[in-house]
């Protein structure tokens, strides 16, 4: 099956017009009256100049409209190109540019309410075919913004639901941030096949299993923090969260004591875990009960190739810790391309920044982004493994490991941390579980989260605002 994303919406409408398709709170639309709706957005999007091949930049919170939204897009065969909402008007700017996008939803810009009191017909329009099927941004460690086009066009083709495990019988429960490539992603890929796609307008540790036990949703996607701070809730017992088969975590390293948590409480079978990029050229997955047997890895490839590489580019044999390249499989087309950056690029092997290592059975483990490696008087510490000790202290809610300028050490590790616990526990907590080297020498202590819902943060930002002269 290879049918037109915007044309999929019409025949789901047409099997099952009065079933929900999506819902984020008091509100809810049938398959019905998404199709009809976004058939006046999208003639609504043509006026204002949208064709065939258009980024449309959709700057929009999670709901229901930024569903509407980027289905009218694809119905006349553009393609959506999410932000966050809250982004700086400057970043914002320069998304556009490189966009070039005829129109921009939300944001301070086009309110879709406004193209919602256009005068248009409500019936089906002329199939049409995205070249893209999504054009997310990214920061990186650098936070200079570039779009990552897909190389997949917009078409339903099953292999996303069968990857996903979400079918037409699922309720789909997504409390990250729809502008993220990952919930982005996988809740499409889901509400494609008729899954009812239930969106939180913000992540609630509480609230989420809250929304599993009112829509009996079987299927949810989270991060790591969220899954900490479900996990440290005291009432995380209550709310009946028996409907869940299927619980995907992605989009930043899970320390194995987390992992191993959830495992223990919902059963390994429906804990799954991914590691790629928003490029898409090669994946990894793992669920619980194969991480049990390897434990800390985040699975094989199950798409295109993973090997790993020294600092003199030579690649490395199973165990030792290098940068993680990926490579698509031979003979299959590009998975995107970038607008404003160039790859990080070896003899066809590309890298996203990862360092980590290979076992010999061609399992992953992930030790931590390139950028964010700190060096300690020559020695390499990597800020996931030091955050992993300190976030499975009982006090601590979430933190951040940084290295800062040192004049003895070059740098020196740094721990900003949000939660109830004492620089002296901490420091007594950790004596247990780091070599001296990497525990942190400085502390800073703060009362917000310090990760987006996406489990995202810049931390080149946080050290430019903590070395400012």
């Amino acid at each position: 099956m290879t049918t037109p994303l915007g044309t999929r919406v019409h025949e789901l409408a047409g099997l099952r017009p009065h079933a929900p398709a999506v819902s984020c709170g008091t509100r809810s639309m049938s398959w019905a009256e998404l199709d009809r709706s976004t058939n006046v957005l999208a003639r609504e999007m043509a006026a204002r100049g949208v064709r065939q091949g258009s980024f449309v930049t959709v700057a929009l919170p999670n709901g229901v409209d930024f569903v509407r939204a980027c289905v009218a897009v694809w119905k006349l065969g553009a393609v959506p190109q999410p932000v966050s909402w809250r982004l700086p008007r400057a970043e914002l700017a320069e998304i556009v540019r490189l966009a070039e996008s005829p129109l921009v939803l939300g944001g301070g810009a086009v309110p879709i309410e406004e193209l919602d009191l256009a005068d248009h017909p409500d019936g089906p329009l002329p199939q049409a075919v995205s070249p893209s099927w999504k054009a997310p941004t990214s920061g990186g460690s650098t936070g200079r913004p570039k779009l990552i086009v897909s190389g997949t066009p917009g078409v339903v083709d099953g292999w996303a639901s069968r990857f996903w495990r979400c079918g037409g019988g699922d309720v789909l429960l997504m409390p990250g941030p729809l502008y993220h490539n990952g919930p982005f992603t996988s809740a499409f890929a889901g509400f494609f096949e008729g899954a009812h796609l239930v969106v939180m307008e913000r992540f609630d540790p509480l609230g989420t299993l809250e929304e599993v036990e009112r829509w009996r949703a079987s299927w949810l996607y989270l991060v790591p923090t969220m899954m900490n701070r479900i996990w440290r809730h005291p009432d995380r017992l209550k709310p009946d969260v028996s409907s869940l088969r299927t619980v995907w975590h992605l989009a930043a390293p899970c320390p194995a004591w987390l992992k191993e948590a959830w495992i223990g409480w919902l059963g390994g079978e429906r804990i799954w875990e991914l590691y790629g990029g928003t490029e898409g050229i090669a994946t990894t997955v793992i669920n619980g009960l194969e991480w049990m047997e390897h434990r800390g890895s985040v699975g094989r490839p199950v798409h295109g190739e993973i090997a790993v590489f020294g600092p003199e580019g030579d690649r490395l044999p199973p165990g030792p810790i290098g940068e993680v390249y990926l490579r698509r499989a031979a003979g299959t087309p590009p998975t995107y391309r970038y607008i404003g950056a160039e790859a990080r690029a070896l003899d066809g092997w590309e890298s996203l920044g990862d360092m980590g290592r290979l076992d010999a059975d061609g399992y992953l483990y992930l030790a931590d982004r390139r950028p964010d490696m700190i060096l300690v008087a020559g020695s390499n510490v990597y800020p996931a493994e030091v955050e992993a000790a300190l976030e499975e202290h009982p006090g601590v809610l979430s933190c951040v490991v940084i290295g800062l300028p040192d004049d003895d050490l070059g740098q020196r590790v740094h721990a900003i941390v949000e939660g109830a616990a004492t620089e002296a526990e901490l420091r007594a907590y950790l004596e247990e579980r780091l070599v001296r080297y990497k525990t942190p020498r400085t502390y800073e202590f703060v009362d917000h989260p310090l990760r987006d819902d996406a489990g995202k943060v810049r931390r080149s930002q946080l050290i430019a605002e903590r070395t400012r002269s």
